[in-house]
């Protein structure tokens, strides 16, 4: 296997990785510590180099539109959907955690 991905695409999925690292702690909120916007971001990137070089690494350019310094963009993109289908159930998780109990009626409380 052959990596093609250059330094404009390595950079371009940097940028795409923090941007998708703070919109997810956006999403989730409070509940989790302040880094893991951070962890987010790393997990992004890794899985994108995933999809990018090694799902995907087989294809030609003109396979696969748009090709951007060897990033396949648009098969990128899968893992931003997953990641974010991921944070919005994270965030459903944590806020049910935190919804405090009804007391039922006819029990002391």
């Amino acid at each position: 296997m052959q990596w093609d991905l250059g330094f404009g695409g390595v950079a371009l999925l940097a940028a795409m990785s923090l941007a998708f690292g703070l919109i997810a702690r956006l999403m989730v909120g409070k509940g989790l510590p302040k880094w893991v916007w951070l962890l987010s971001a790393v997990a992004y990137f890794c899985a994108a180099i995933l999809v990018s070089e090694v799902f995907f690494g087989w294809a030609t350019q003109e396979e696969l539109q748009p090709n951007i310094d060897g990033l396949s963009f648009d098969e990128v993109q899968l893992v931003t959907v997953a990641g974010l289908i991921a944070a919005l159930v994270a965030r459903y998780l944590i806020r049910r955690k935190r919804r405090p109990e009804k007391p039922v009626h006819g029990t002391p409380a």
